[in-house]
């Protein structure tokens, strides 16, 4: 049967791959893992197009991470137009964003929603944001399996060929029973999973190189081993990944707005470049070479199993 045509499918008919970064635990580092992963997969290739769709809404971290802080959303004919990490750099910019973060007054303000209102702000930033041709676009979830997750999954079913998912979480026992149950509602909607990610495996000494294992260690590869999801890697503490995504600057908000925005694309240019540079850019490559290698795989998988 045809799958039916919606203002979600047709705005996504030109996005080739989608990837829900999710956890089953607030604290474990989703956020700057989904940062990571568009910055990772926007260095893969010269041409690579990225996007970045922050779906907590109650909690926005994309735009404070890609330092993109102060910078506001344009509306055009035909619908919102992301803002653009890359913006300063060489030829057409490859870094889409949006979130909810760049729509409030002020950054410090709460969005306190009922679940339709959160279902419907996802359904706009799917349907109406010009994310024209994009290899990836990754998505940042709350916490927890949630109104947003599902109103994610229903809003992209007509997509859903395209979907996978990367599920991340820390060495602890706690942390990896909520793991457990992102892991089974992925299953119950039938969210194939790319693998999962141990954060925070680990704080490397930035003076001696020694490495203390703060949360335990190796308990998400046992949770992959034991549950047949591929493990993806460990991701230890890195101060300087730490100064560099916590470090942008607050914009000043008394600057002019034309002002506000080219000082946060000076910003934001400066991330990516930066990042590059960082040990954990050296392992999150290597990460995504191998989601990029088993993405097709996954993806006709869950083809198969849905047909």
């Amino acid at each position: 049967m045809a799958v039916q045509e919606t203002p979600v499918s047709r705005r996504l008919k030109t996005v080739k791959h989608i990837i829900i970064v999710c956890s089953g635990k607030g604290g474990v580092g989703k956020s700057s893992v989904s940062a990571q992963l568009a910055l990772s997969l926007h260095a893969s290739s010269p041409s690579a197009r990225v996007g970045v769709l922050d779906v907590d809404l109650t909690g926005p971290s994309i735009p404070r991470m890609l330092g993109l802080d102060g910078h506001g959303v344009h509306q055009s004919s035909d619908g919102w137009v992301p803002v653009y990490a890359d913006a300063l750099g060489d030829g057409e910019p490859r870094l889409a964003c949006m979130s909810v973060g760049f729509l409030l007054k002020k950054k410090g303000d709460s969005v306190v929603w009922r679940g339709p209102k959160k279902s419907a702000m996802i359904r706009q930033f799917l349907s109406d944001v010009r994310w024209g041709e994009l290899d990836y676009l990754v998505v940042d979830t709350p916490p927890g399996t949630s109104d947003e997750h599902l109103s994610l999954i229903e809003h992209l079913a007509p997509v859903h060929s395209r979907l996978s998912a990367v599920i991340v979480t820390t060495p602890q026992a706690v942390a990896l029973l909520d793991a457990m149950k992102c892991l089974s509602f992925t299953r119950a909607v039938a969210l194939p999973v790319l693998g999962l990610i141990e954060n925070m495996s680990g704080y490397v000494c930035p003076c001696c190189g020694d490495v203390s294992n703060v949360f335990s260690t190796g308990g998400g590869a046992e949770m992959a081993r034991r549950e047949g999801v591929p493990f993806l890697g460990s991701m230890p503490i890195d101060t300087e990944l730490v100064t560099l995504l916590d470090a942008a600057e607050s914009t000043d908000l008394s600057a002019a707005d034309g002002q506000r925005d080219e000082a946060s694309e000076v910003r934001s240019f400066g991330v990516l470049q930066r990042y590059q540079k960082t040990s954990s850019a050296k392992l999150l490559s290597a990460i995504v070479e191998n989601l990029i290698s088993t993405l097709p795989s996954v993806e006709h998988t869950s083809v198969n199993s849905s047909a």
